[in-house]
Formats: C-alpha cells, structure tokens, sequence
C-alpha cells in the first residue's frame, strides 16, 4: 500500500476525541489523529511488513504513523543506525513503548541498546532502555540467565532517577525479569530488597512494589512450574 493512501486511511480513522483522551494519559505529541490501537493494528495486518514504507510513515512526524511504522517495519532490516534516530525522536511513553514493544526487542540490536540507552540522560531514550529489557524478559524465551542478570545491574545504577515514566519502566523491568524463573526470581528480590534500603525516594518505591509482586504467591506458582 503506498504512503500517501496509507496516510489518508489514518486520517479517516482519526478521532478529535481520543487525542483529547490521549492527553490526559500523558501522550502529547506535537501531531496526532486520535486512531485506535485496534485499528492500526487491523491495517499493519493489511500491509504486512514493509521497511521502506515504514521509514515514510516515521519520517510524517504524525504519531499514529509512527505507532504503525513499528508494526509493519521488518526487524531483520532495522539497523543500529535506524534504532538510535527513532528513539531520538521519541517525544512520549507511548510511542517509545510501541515501538519496543512491536519491534526493537526484535532486533539483532536489542540487548546492546538496551544497555547503551539504560544509561542514556533523555527521559524516553532511558525509558526505552528499560522497556526494552522488559520486553526480551518477557518474549526472548531463550536467552541465557546471565544477559538479565546484568540488567539487574543497569537496573541498580539508574533506579535513584525519579521522573515518573523512567522509573515506571524500570520497575517494569525488575518485575519482568524476577519472573523470568526461579533463579532470577531471587536475584531480582535482592535487589528490591537492596532498593527498598536507599536513599532515593524513587529507588524504594521501586523496590518495594516490585517485592509486593514478586513475593507473590502467582509469581511463586509461575516461576516453580518452569
């Protein structure tokens, strides 16, 4: 489907009313037409995957476009060049988990970015770092323990940082890995436990709503049936 039809469907799909509500959840993009997430996912399912119409759509600058750029991208073309420029045009949780979520955890990419952007001072670059390790804990089935285990570090260093979206996604990313299984289960309820004990405000909120989680009867239930 080429772009300029793509763009009208969007447009057409569009309603003033959920930009209003898109607001009051935080998401303020500079340009949005209010279409469901239903909906773009019914259309990527129409397109399939397309990388040359999925860098028109991201290049638009419109917010729905960009959400349907992540879905119908192909994560073997996307390059470590193609990750950087989007995540620097993240401009809200949104489509910064959008596209973690559908695509980047894809990539051959993904675990590098996922500690290169941890570290990152950007609100929604850092945010990505660990929405990223959220997402390969919890679809990357096979990966050994190790890679999640030095996550956990990441996750230790930056925990202190209280903007509300950055240190949502790294509590995200502490839930997400303890139920990995067992093991990483008790590795990540020690660092929790390490969090609750500090200074920072953010990082024993952190730490305790992850413990609340992961002491968890489900959790226990899930992780020991693995």
């Amino acid at each position: 489907m080429p772009f300029g039809e793509v763009l009208n469907v969007l447009r057409n799909l569009g309603d003033p009313r959920n930009v209003e509500g898109m607001a009051r959840f935080g998401i303020r993009p500079a340009v949005a037409l209010g279409v469901p997430k239903p909906a773009l996912r019914r259309l990527a399912r129409q397109i399939g995957q397309d990388h040359e119409l999925a860098h028109q759509l991201w290049a638009s600058g419109v917010h729905e476009a960009r959400a349907l750029a992540s879905m119908v991208d192909d994560p073997v073309e996307v390059t470590g060049v193609q990750m950087e420029s989007w995540a620097n045009d993240f401009d809200n949780w949104d489509i910064c988990d959008q596209c973690c979520l559908n695509l980047f955890w894809k990539t051959a990419y993904a675990y590098r970015k996922a500690g290169e952007w941890s570290a990152n001072e950007r609100e929604f670059v850092k945010r990505a770092g660990f929405v990223l390790m959220a997402s390969l804990a919890i679809h990357d089935k096979k990966t050994s323990d190790s890679k999640f285990e030095r996550f956990l570090s990441s996750i230790k260093r930056e925990a202190a940082d209280d903007r509300n979206f950055v240190r949502k996604a790294v509590n995200w990313a502490l839930r997400q890995i303890g139920k990995r299984n067992a093991r990483l289960r008790q590795k990540a309820i020690e660092v929790a436990l390490e969090l609750q004990q500090a200074d920072s405000k953010s990082a024993r909120w952190i730490g305790s709503d992850a413990l609340r989680e992961l002491s968890g009867e489900a959790v226990q239930l899930r992780v020991n049936s693995k």
